[in-house]
């Protein structure tokens, strides 16, 4: 398995990609949202972005791809456990945006490119 993770041009990344009302969009976040609340209803989180450490291990696992392709990513990136965590929260937010159970490789490669892009920005 080839682990690529690069920013691309953004003539390309718009080039060809539909546009979605915002009116689809904002039900897509609010859905994510009813997703997250139900997740922690009885509990002090309402967010994916506020779990603990152990709760990441839990509400963010991973199957055995995705675990392998973090631990590619870690190694090549040489990924702090604080960044994973980041990485794997960010990409529990995408599977609820795809109305996803599980988090899956596109979810946890998405993730993984929004970090590389961040980082890629405030590099310069």
């Amino acid at each position: 398995m080839q682990l690529e993770v690069s920013a691309l041009p953004v003539s390309e990344i718009t080039a060809g990609a539909k546009e979605e009302p915002s009116s689809v969009i904002r039900a897509r976040v609010q859905a994510a949202r009813a997703r997250q609340q139900a997740r922690y209803d009885r509990t002090h989180v309402t967010c994916n972005a506020e779990l603990s450490a152990r709760q990441v291990s839990e509400v963010c696992a991973l199957d055995n791809d995705c675990r392998l392709l973090l631990e590619r990513a870690c190694e090549k990136y040489h990924l702090s456990m604080r960044a994973v965590s980041r990485i794997q929260k960010v990409a529990r937010t995408i599977a609820d945006l795809a109305g996803e159970e599980r988090i899956g490789k596109a979810h946890l490669l998405e993730a993984l490119a929004y970090r590389n892009l961040d980082k890629d920005y405030w590099r310069r």
